[in-house]
């Protein structure tokens, strides 16, 4: 079988039904035998970046190994902030990039190039991916494909980068397709780690779990909420968790960190006992102050990933553990009944009774940004997923989202890139099957703008929420703090096109909404073609901050602006 063919055929038995790629030469033979072959779905986008990130909202929507190519130079190079996107937020993936033939390679020579594109992609890859192989022989090709896609799933899932040479995609394979992919097998939890878990929970009178993107990662949001509902233990979430428990959850406390619900970073800098679970504690969750943040308080810190365990937070009992058997043990634990936490959930329910996110920008002109997440979610019921881009926006949804049992939320944490939510909405919408809301601001939507033919062409049922402040908003609120209100290129040399008439030039259906009043309208206007393509683009005020935010230096639970809380309503 030739070797394009068996890399078809391979990728079917691996479980992946897409492929995302912008064509090139030293790719046209994957090309050609996937369109042969028949089963795989080839999503042809307008930039490779946008390929990379829509194979990433892909596998994190399906849990198969996203699917990216792109050429030798150029195309390979253009796949990398994607790349580094799925390595950072624990995504598995396998990108395969074609190179020049052998005999064109430089090989040792003290020389830039040889061949025409020729470019070592897998040295540029190998910082921000699981690994990155240059295939060399026929032999080889087989076994680092098939390392490829079992190392993306094992452990801490991750991308995978392999280098095939053009010539070595027209040769004879005679390893026989794999039926599946290889199983994986989780290491035994530590002995004892289950017992002083609920033994520290059970003895706390203001215990909280930390949920991190973790549990998605390692597949365990399903144990998960069957171990919060047994023990009735209040949740707080990372950016990366938002969608681990649903906005109705009665055990749900909302988002943490830099830019976290004002009552939930409360909640965390009181509990007196603290499970983190897949959750990396970086400086966005903790604050600078991690003095503050330990406490002298319990810290339980479960990951699977030894580096990020006890990293920074000094005194963190640490847990090296897969989180599905180790929140599977917690289950098996018998004899488990709700704990008593009554005072507790009251103390947090007042908490955001008094700090309101809606609450948190009073002198707003115009729609408030996070009654618009609100309003969106409550008319989005029937989406699977929302995304969101990167800025204020971001923030905002985190916030103040209302997800479903079965919604999902994506966005790029760690590599926390401009441009991804567009092509991450793409792959979300494919992999799903189903409608999905995409939140962006006006400056990161145009980075990756040309991917609306994708959605146009293919028909998708995405339903794109602009937020247009006129401005990079994150930026321009942090010229307004540390440059004393100088906007250059922020606001001052920016500018953002009509984004109406942008769709209408895709031939996607689009509306807009410049006041408060016509808002619900205008989401229902969204919403009147469930399975079609539309853009809403919603006005909000330049001036509009991302708040709250821990003041820096400070301890979580000191955020700005320094405002007095809510009025207590009488009941």
């Amino acid at each position: 079988m030739q070797s394009s063919d068996w890399i078809a055929e391979t990728l079917v038995a691996q479980g992946v039904d897409t492929v995302y790629e912008v064509v090139g030469g030293m790719i046209a033979n994957f090309i050609d035998a996937l369109h042969r072959d028949g089963r795989v779905r080839i999503v042809s986008c307008h930039h490779e970046q946008a390929a990379g990130f829509s194979a990433e909202g892909h596998a994190r929507m399906t849990g198969v190994p996203g699917i990216a190519m792109g050429t030798s130079g150029p195309g390979a190079i253009n796949l990398l902030t994607a790349l580094g996107s799925c390595h950072f937020d624990s995504v598995p993936a396998v990108f395969i990039t074609g190179q020049v033939n052998r005999a064109e390679q430089k090989g040792e020579r003290a020389i830039r190039q040889l061949g025409f594109q020729e470019t070592d992609i897998a040295a540029m890859a190998e910082p921000i991916a699981k690994a990155a192989w240059r295939v060399r022989t026929a032999e080889e090709l087989p076994v680092r494909l098939l390392a490829a896609f079992e190392l993306a799933r094992a452990g801490r899932p991750g991308p995978v980068l392999v280098d095939i040479p053009m010539d070595l995609q027209r040769v004879e394979i005679v390893e026989p397709v794999p039926e599946g992919p290889a199983p994986l097998v989780a290491a035994p939890v530590e002995a004892g780690a289950v017992d002083a878990v609920l033994e520290g929970l059970r003895g706390a009178s203001r215990p909280l779990i930390l949920a991190g993107g973790g549990l998605r990662a390692g597949n365990a949001v399903a144990p998960f909420r069957r171990l919060v509902d047994r023990l009735g233990v209040p949740v707080v979430n990372s950016l990366m968790a938002v969608d681990a428990l649903p906005h109705e959850d009665p055990s749900r406390v909302g988002l943490i960190g830099t830019y976290g619900n004002r009552w939930a970073n409360i909640a965390l800098a009181r509990a007196d006992f603290l499970l983190v679970l897949g959750s990396r504690l970086d400086i966005r969750q903790t604050g600078a102050d991690v003095e503050a943040f330990a406490n002298g308080r319990p810290i339980h810190h479960v990951d699977c990933d030894p580096g990020e365990l006890n990293n920074r937070i000094a005194g963190c009992q640490t847990v090296l553990s897969q989180l599905t058997p180790f929140i599977e043990a917690a289950l098996a634990v018998g004899g488990q009944s709700p704990l008593d936490l009554a005072e507790w959930r009251a103390e947090i329910a007042e908490l955001r009774q008094r700090w309101p996110d809606t609450g948190e920008l009073p002198d707003v002109q115009g729609i408030n940004p996070n009654d618009l997440m609100h309003r969106v979610a409550r008319s989005s019921t029937t989406a699977a997923a929302f995304v969101a881009d990167v800025g204020q926006h971001q923030m905002w949804a985190a916030q103040s989202l209302e997800l479903g049992p079965n919604q999902r939320f994506l966005t790029s944490g760690g590599m926390g890139a401009m441009g991804s939510g567009l092509p991450l909405a793409v792959g979300a919408c494919i992999g799903s099957g189903g409608p999905v809301v995409l939140i962006a601001g006006d400056g990161g939507f145009q980075l990756n703008l040309q991917e609306l033919q994708t959605v146009a062409r293919n028909e998708l049922p995405l339903k794109m929420v602009i937020l247009n402040n006129r401005s990079h908003g994150m930026v321009r609120q942090f010229q307004e703090s540390y440059f004393e209100g100088r906007y250059q290129s922020t606001c001052w040399g920016y500018s953002a096109p009509d984004f109406v008439a942008v769709a209408a030039a895709f031939g996607i259906g689009a509306g807009r909404a410049d006041d408060e009043d016509e808002l619900d309208e205008a989401i229902s206007s969204m919403w009147r073609d469930p399975e079609a393509p539309y853009l809403l683009e919603v006005a909000i005020d330049t001036a509009a901050n991302a708040y709250p935010k821990i003041a820096f230096g400070h301890p979580i639970s000191e955020m700005e602006p320094f405002v007095a809380p809510k009025a207590m309503e009488s009941t």
